[in-house]
């Protein structure tokens, strides 16, 4: 490398490492770094190289008082965005934490090194359900060229077993999958896609997929009025069961529940001074009815009276 493009990165990177808007620095601080690195330089060669920066177009601001400081401005991304995206990283339960504490440390030479100090953040997050196996991201990696390609992939999948040890299921044994999408929801990842063994749309837990493979088989095109959406919607929806037009009789601060699980656009009506009614479809499922429950009574199925029963049902064989 030559010496002036040796000099040139070096004073950009000197800048981009140690400056900001509250810690400008002087020709004769870039002039000292430069030197300890043992690279020739003098006051009118650093104002030089300072120009041939700016018209590259990095954001070398420049202070005019005397003596003249210097700083980097726009780095792509502003410190309270950084902020923002290192509390998501550190939120986040589909991130181990050896690769949470990766991503953080790449995040942060985005800004100077005084900034940085500010991303180490004090967030608390429940560390002990984080998962510890790094392969998750090879394999949103080849579901993604699945996708893109628009090729099937071949995988095997796990489960739990009593002893809280993994296991492939179905005895290990492959199978073929075509995704569409992918979903985070509820801090999880899913892939929605068609299956080949159930010839049908369903969605997969990807931390539970293993070992995928991608083919150069064709994925099976997506069925007619196939919408991502409606899985993305609603949770109830990530679990397979007969959709239904169900009534919820509800209690009036049940409101914020109700448009934060349905949406704005869900349809309600006034009953009483009390209560209101939410008139909503979902999977008539376990995990709808477990929902509901939670409420304790404010949120009561009304109708259809099946799925009322099924609720009722389900509660009665878990209480007894």
């Amino acid at each position: 490398m030559s010496e002036k493009k040796s000099r040139i990165l070096h004073i950009k990177q000197f800048l981009e490492e140690h400056s900001d808007e509250h810690h400008e620095k002087t020709v004769t601080d870039i002039l000292n770094s430069l030197n300890s690195e043992g690279i020739e330089a003098s006051r009118p060669t650093v104002i030089r190289e300072l120009k041939l920066l700016t018209d590259a177009g990095v954001d070398v601001i420049c202070n005019d008082v005397k003596p003249k400081r210097y700083h980097i401005g726009d780095r792509g991304f502003e410190l309270p965005e950084l902020k923002l995206l290192v509390d998501a990283v550190m939120a986040s339960r589909f991130i181990p934490p050896s690769k949470s504490d990766n991503l953080i440390e790449k995040l942060s030479r985005f800004v100077s090194k005084h900034q940085s100090v500010e991303l180490r953040r004090t967030l608390y997050t429940d560390k002990q359900i984080r998962p510890v196996d790094e392969k998750v991201y090879l394999t949103v990696d080849r579901l993604y060229a699945a996708i893109n390609t628009k090729k099937k992939i071949k995988h095997k999948y796990y489960d739990w077993g009593a002893n809280k040890q993994r296991f492939l299921k179905h005895d290990g044994r492959e199978f073929y999958f075509s995704p569409y999408g992918l979903l985070w929801k509820n801090d999880k990842y899913y892939v929605v896609g068609w299956s080949d063994p159930r010839e049908k749309v369903i969605s997969l837990r990807v931390d539970r997929i293993a070992d995928p493979k991608l083919t150069k088989i064709d994925a099976a095109p997506e069925p007619e009025g196939f919408d991502i959406e409606y899985y993305a919607n609603d949770v109830f929806q990530m679990y397979e069961a007969e959709m239904r037009d169900v009534t919820l009789h509800c209690q009036n601060d049940m409101m914020r529940h109700i448009l934060d699980q349905f949406g704005e656009d869900v349809n309600t009506e006034i009953l009483d001074a009390d209560r209101f009614a939410a008139h909503v479809c979902v999977p008539a499922s376990p995990t709808f009815f477990a929902w509901v429950f939670t409420f304790g009574g404010a949120i009561r199925i009304a109708a259809p009276d099946d799925v009322a029963a099924g609720y009722r049902e389900m509660f009665t064989a878990t209480m007894g």
